[in-house]
């Protein structure tokens, strides 16, 4: 008892709602003197007082990938947020990541354009296509997503097991606070690792540096969800001892390509990328769509 009152003190600490409104101001905060900090580096560089070799710092437009990188910044924390209280609103929000990562993008890459008649034939035009559809494909997906999960109550017990007795439930819901309290300062520690090792890589060899920057949109994030995936699996193995409905675990198992998939999309580029991304979502819907179909049908709550 002791230990679980320890685990629910740190877990308010880290993941209440008050922690949730405050990292929201100070997110808030940052993105926006971050936004005004770019703007004043690309004109300081346009009036050659500070010399910065990077499209980054060329085009105005190119600021705005600053403060959606924060804005990322607390799309992690929420989705740590709701791990306890809902698996379907955990996954939905690693859909919501991996989207704004696609917008983030294409703010980064909007600099690189070249308006021509070749629109193509041309790399970043062509990227920049594929990410424009990409993101309107996604947007409505999670769209349906989330227009299709089961809302059984507002409390911590809104994915509920149905074959689950209160105590079951209770340990599985403790389980994941545990998970949630443990991924906050993981998460913490990961961010500043890689960080630290792009930043190293930048300030020793120049080269190396403009390489890391090249890749930017998957610093922290190709290890991040390399960590989702290892939690995902922990929950899924975990589900068997609390249920053993075939639908459910069918759901979770669904749910784990689909983090799979979102993982596979950072070791390629181009169209590969945006279509294992979204690939990746729409397998995750039609699992939800069909696990709901089960929820409604009676016969489908028999133990396997």
């Amino acid at each position: 008892m002791a230990k679980s009152n320890r685990i629910n003190t740190i877990f308010h600490w880290f993941l209440s709602e008050k922690t949730k409104k405050r990292s929201e101001r100070i997110i808030l905060g940052i993105a926006i003197t971050s936004y005004l900090v770019h703007l004043l580096l690309i004109f300081l560089n346009s009036r050659d007082i500070i010399t910065l070799n990077s499209s980054f710092f060329e085009n105005p437009i190119a600021a705005i990938y600053t403060p959606f990188s924060f804005i990322l910044v607390y799309e992690v924390y929420l989705l740590v947020f709701y791990l306890p209280k809902s698996i379907s609103s955990y996954i939905g929000k690693q859909y919501e990541i991996i989207t704004l990562i696609v917008i983030r993008r294409i703010f980064k890459d909007i600099s690189n354009l070249e308006l021509s008649s070749n629109w193509f034939d041309l790399k970043y035009d062509l990227q920049f296509t594929y990410d424009v559809i990409s993101a309107l494909i996604l947007f409505l997906l999670i769209y349906f997503f989330y227009s299709n999960v089961i809302k059984i109550s507002n409390s911590e017990n809104d994915e509920a097991e149905d074959d689950m007795d209160e105590p079951s439930l209770l340990r599985f819901i403790q389980l994941k606070r545990l998970i949630a309290t443990l991924l906050v300062p993981i998460l913490m520690l990961l961010a500043a690792y890689t960080l630290y090792h792009w930043g190293a890589a930048a300030l020793v060899d120049y080269r190396n540096g403009v390489e890391a920057f090249k890749d930017i949109n998957n610093i922290f994030f190709d290890e991040f969800f390399t960590v989702l995936i290892m939690v995902d699996v922990l929950l899924l193995l975990a589900s068997f001892f609390y249920s053993n409905q075939f639908h459910k675990i069918i759901r979770n198992s669904g749910f784990i390509i689909s983090t799979v998939l979102i993982k596979v999309s950072f070791s390629v580029d181009g169209l590969i990328n945006d279509a294992l991304i979204v690939g990746a979502v729409t397998f995750g819907l039609f699992i939800l769509l069909i696990h709901n179909k089960f929820e409604k049908q009676p016969l489908s709550n028999t133990q396997s």
